[in-house]
């Protein structure tokens, strides 16, 4: 098991050196001057060439980015243009905000996608597989954003039943109860994309387990229906384990939408606004740390698939 690990650790260094290239190469074409942001109007020539050799922008590209690179392995990030201040503990922070609402998201994903993958697969012709088809398909066609905006219109500005955005009140001094309140509608929001996935991934491999020769054969020796089920839901699980890590790790950058809608201070709000503000390198950091965990995920996820099904690992 630490051998497969250890393989699928190797993989993802080469993967992260290659988004790390793209990232470098990208913040160098899109428009933008980030020493006239520094300087000011009132930059004179001299003092922006001064400007230019201390950040080592007057080398050679692969120079840069080797030294880029060599800052960003020991966690220097750099110094934000816009707010004057360093990148890491920023970015870091951020990041924590959106694994939390990821984390969030993904448990109502699951939950809500395993439980109507089920209920399709083995009440086909109810009317409540019929529902739970219908919620599928509509949580993947409607937009994220627009789910958004109708539940702070309705339940949070109109019934005053959530927050309308943010992380925690102000006036409350936060606390658990403060984050759960203000994590519902983002996480509901984030979680119908993932749940409508789930479902209609699940409910094939349920219905792919059902129609195997070893259910039949269980049912013949006379299990019980839990049993079975029990069984069929073993095999299941690698599916399951595949469908649902790529879908928490589509959360990481897919909340993006839903940080903005509803105010959330994770790393996806973050990279907006300084998009906005040209702040290269904070939008260099969110976008390598969002990569890097998302590399991380996946990982686990392999980790987690090795171990529940040996032949992975072969």
């Amino acid at each position: 098991m630490l051998g497969y690990i250890g393989k699928r650790l190797a993989m993802a260094i080469p993967i992260l050196l290659g988004v790390s290239l793209v990232i470098f190469i990208t913040i160098k074409i899109i428009p933008g001057d980030p020493i006239a942001s520094l300087l000011g109007p009132t930059g004179t020539p001299e003092s922006r060439a001064a400007l230019e050799s201390r950040m080592g922008l007057d080398r050679p590209l692969p120079v840069q980015y080797v030294a880029w690179l060599s800052h960003t392995v020991v966690g220097d990030f750099g110094t934000s243009i816009a707010r004057r201040t360093d990148v890491a503990p920023m970015v870091l922070d951020a990041l924590g905000n959106t694994l939390i609402l990821t984390a969030a998201a993904a448990v109502l994903a699951i939950v809500l996608g395993v439980g109507i993958g089920v209920l399709t697969a083995l009440r086909r012709n109810s009317l409540a597989a019929r529902l739970g088809n219908a919620f599928a398909l509509f949580s993947i066609s409607v937009p994220q954003y627009s789910v958004g905006l109708l539940l702070i219109i309705y339940l949070a500005a109109g019934a005053g039943l959530f927050p309308v955005s943010g992380m925690y009140n102000p006036s409350s001094g936060g606390g658990v109860v403060d984050l759960f309140n203000h994590l519902i509608l983002p996480a509901a929001t984030a979680a119908l994309v993932p749940a409508g996935i789930i479902a209609r991934m699940f409910r094939s491999a349920v219905l792919d387990v059902m129609s195997q020769d070893f259910i039949e054969a269980l049912h013949s020796r006379g299990l019980s229906r839990r049993r079975v089920m029990a069984h069929a839901f073993h095999n299941t699980v690698p599916s399951l384990l595949t469908v649902a890590g790529l879908q928490i790790g589509n959360l990481l950058g897919g909340v993006v939408f839903v940080e903005a809608v509803f105010a959330w201070p994770g790393i996806g709000l973050l990279v907006y606004q300084s998009i906005t503000q040209r702040d290269l390198p904070v939008i260099q950091a969110g976008v390598l740390v969002s990569a890097f965990a998302f590399v991380m995920l996946n990982l686990l996820v392999d980790a987690l698939h090795g171990l529940v099904d040996p032949r992975v690992r072969t």
